[in-house]
């Protein structure tokens, strides 16, 4: 019994440590004197993470691209060592809302574009040097980048930078098909073993995946059941994989944008 509540104990201290450490890092769960606080201390750095809603498969949530998004910019903050993660914008750049397949909310690049470069300068306001922006969805990439170009532009001159982090889409998706090419794994564009694996180990203990689903988790003819390739090989194993390449690229490109104005982690 003693045994047990020591390890009770241990385990409440262990979380507690935890949710400290991404408090101080997450813009939403800090209070305006906390975050002034932060930035005084030089988190100067504000990363804007866009996720997505869609449909992935029977077998992945449709906020799937907000719930990664939004870990994997913790863990981007936390290795960067000055940085805050700003609030995540819930959609992207798509077109895809079906009956067939319901589960997708898109925006217009527009709206998309304009929403972005509102929070950037409202970051900017608050007191944040840096902005760099990300998206964990193909829709709205080069939209990021076309903001991220007007913003650096408009606010450099005063020591401010607002940058775009392809990386953390393009060159991780790459390099990630090309280490399941080297395993004898499928490669698949949507709902796919990279999308399942990434789910399962970030949140497979969330409800963020369905396990059961995973066994038929393959294309069907005219992908009429969501998935783009073969998910059926999928495990958190790999979902750590493809989430460890993404958080790497991020901190190798964003430091390299912003040189001297990054910091690592102590």
């Amino acid at each position: 019994m003693r045994i047990a509540i020591f390890i009770t104990g241990l385990l409440a201290i262990s979380a507690a440590t935890v949710c400290a450490q991404t408090k101080s890092l997450d813009f939403e769960l800090l209070t305006w004197p906390e975050l002034k606080q932060a930035i005084a201390n030089g988190k100067t750095t504000a990363l804007i993470f866009n996720g997505g809603v869609e449909q992935r498969g029977p077998q992945g949530v449709s906020g799937a691209h907000n719930f990664v998004a939004h870990a994997l910019a913790l863990e981007i903050a936390e290795k960067l060592g000055n940085a805050i993660v700003a609030p995540t914008i819930p959609f992207s750049v798509n077109n895809g809302a079906s009956t067939d397949l319901p589960g997708t909310i898109g925006i217009s690049a527009s709206l998309f574009a304009s929403l972005n470069e509102e929070e950037a300068e409202q970051l900017i306001r608050n007191g944040f040097r840096n902005v760099v922006l990300m998206g964990d969805h193909g829709g709205g990439q080069k939209e990021l980048a076309a903001v991220a170009t007007k913003l650096d532009a408009k606010h450099s001159a005063q020591g401010v930078r607002v940058v775009y982090c392809s990386d953390v889409y393009v060159k991780a998706g790459a390099d990630f098909d090309q280490w399941l090419k080297a395993h004898d794994l499928p490669v698949g564009s949507h709902a796919s073993i990279k999308d399942t694996s990434e789910l399962w180990y970030l949140g497979g203990y969330k409800g963020w995946i369905r396990q059961d689903q995973i066994a038929a988790a393959v294309s069907d003819a005219g992908h009429k059941n969501g998935i783009s390739g073969d998910a059926r090989k999928s495990s958190p194993e790999i979902g750590k994989v493809i989430s460890d390449m993404k958080v790497n690229c991020a901190v190798a490109q964003i430091r390299q944008l912003l040189g001297s104005a990054t910091v690592a982690a102590q």
